[in-house]
């Protein structure tokens, strides 16, 4: 591997996580670090001052120009969209990023309350802890403009916070009881399950059958998955117990296609879940099928 390799490689897993951060998608944020890899081969590196700045200002601008595209393209998106996961592996680079909360998918949908200006400000100073002004640098505006970016990112998702809750231990085990209700679809034991509040949230783009708004409330959680249940019922059904973005997540197999990825967040008192949210998109599934099918699973059924 020769040195420019060697450098990009190096700063790599921080490039990656911040552009999947931005996009919600490792398949864009791949996209952007080619993009980024061009440039910088492209580059006469020598001459650079500081190429770490000098990658990390690329790649923040090629992300915000995908996800300008992006927010547009979701204007026509057909019902909720969904961040796409990744799972948790200690092998990979960006393994000790997905420990953070920062890289949780409760977080990234969080994110999508900011615009493509507040989020690449949120990111760099929050996340990455950046300075103000070399934020302002990286993104080519006035260090005031950066700080009302970022204070304007802040109160965005500080509304939207208090739902927002990362505990893997009673996340696994409102899983497992989420899955044993749905093996013995009792309506009173589904609707225990749930928060009062409890909204849902399904990803299926106009693809696949999904609910095209938020569902909200316990009693309607429940009719809705004890009708799923029995849609599954007779069919060759297997769950297993994954950690996507460092925290445990449902997947639901249909013999041999995932069909449902599913993800929660909890309440306050840690005994009920407060937010399902249910990837069912064929694309964003298969994606993720393929970078977990060699992964040896933990079954519950």
């Amino acid at each position: 591997m020769d040195s420019r390799t060697a450098l990009f490689q190096h700063h790599r897993p921080r490039l990656f996580g911040l552009a999947y951060r931005m996009l919600g998608s490792p398949a864009d944020a791949e996209d952007v670090l080619h993009d980024a890899w061009l440039r910088w081969h492209a580059q006469e590196t020598d001459r650079l001052d500081d190429p770490e700045a000098w990658l990390v200002t690329v790649t923040t601008r090629l992300a915000l120009d995908r996800l300008r595209r992006a927010r547009t393209e979701r204007e026509h998106y057909t019902g909720p969209w969904l961040p796409e996961p990744m799972p948790t592996d200690a092998e990979r680079p960006e393994a000790e990023a997905e420990r953070s909360e920062t890289l949780s998918l409760s977080f990234l949908l969080l994110l999508e309350r900011l615009n493509p200006e507040e989020r690449a400000a949120f990111l760099l100073t929050e996340v990455f802890d950046y300075r103000h002004a070399e934020a302002a640098a990286i993104l080519g505006i006035a260090e005031d403009a950066c700080r009302q970016r970022v204070h304007r990112a802040r109160t965005r998702l500080r509304e939207g916070r208090p739902r927002f809750r990362v505990d893997a231990g009673t996340q696994r085990r409102l899983l497992q009881r989420f899955v044993a209700a749905m093996q013995r679809p009792d309506l009173a034991s589904l609707r225990a399950l749930f928060a009062e509040d409890a909204v849902h949230i399904s990803d299926g783009g106009g693809v696949v059958r999904a609910a095209l708004r938020p569902l909200h409330g316990a009693e309607r959680l429940a009719r809705l998955y004890q009708q799923v249940a029995g849609q599954l019922s007779g069919r060759a059904i297997r769950f297993e117990l994954a950690m996507l973005n460092g925290a445990p997540a449902l997947l639901i197999h249909e013999g041999d296609r995932l069909g449902t990825a599913l993800w929660i967040e909890i309440d306050e008192d840690g005994e009920h879940i407060a937010a399902v949210h249910a990837l069912r998109h064929p694309d964003k599934l298969a994606r993720l099928q393929a970078v977990t099918k060699t992964r040896a699973p933990t079954s519950l059924s």
